[in-house]
């Protein structure tokens, strides 16, 4: 799926695990991480920066603790993002998809009722997209 919207590369990480694959990383950015902060410096290139969008509890628990202190003591950089929504940004995000420069990936849509079914689903693993609830 995400070779259709633009990916140059993509690793499948319920087949491949790409920290122990010797190939470094100038840029590691974690939408959905499943390892832990030790894995995902092994695999940064030297001056790589690592940013946890989202995870686990664990995994982000450990960006926000682990992180600064790694960054302190190397050269690799680890950070974890909290976007703030403004105006500007959500115009221009509207901008992109109202212009198909953006085309959001809809996997599943579920009537509000059904809110339990939709969790099931997600919790199963084999979202690809996003999943959403209709009012």
């Amino acid at each position: 799926m995400v070779s259709s919207i633009g990916a140059d590369h993509v690793i499948d990480y319920k087949k491949e695990d790409f920290t122990r694959n010797e190939q470094h990383y100038d840029l590691i950015f974690a939408i959905g991480g499943n390892l832990s902060i030790p894995d995902y410096q092994r695999a940064l290139s030297p001056e790589g920066i690592y940013v946890c969008v989202g995870g686990s509890m664990t995994q982000y628990f450990q960006a926000l603790l682990l992180g600064p202190l790694i960054s302190m003591m190397g050269s690799k950089k680890f950070g974890v993002a909290m976007p703030i929504p403004n105006q500007k940004d959500l115009a221009f995000l509207i901008e992109l998809c109202e212009t198909g420069k953006v085309i959001p990936v809809i996997d599943r849509r579920y009537p509000l009722g059904e809110v339990p079914e939709a969790i099931r689903y997600i919790e199963e693993g084999h979202v690809s997209g996003k999943v959403i609830i209709t009012m």
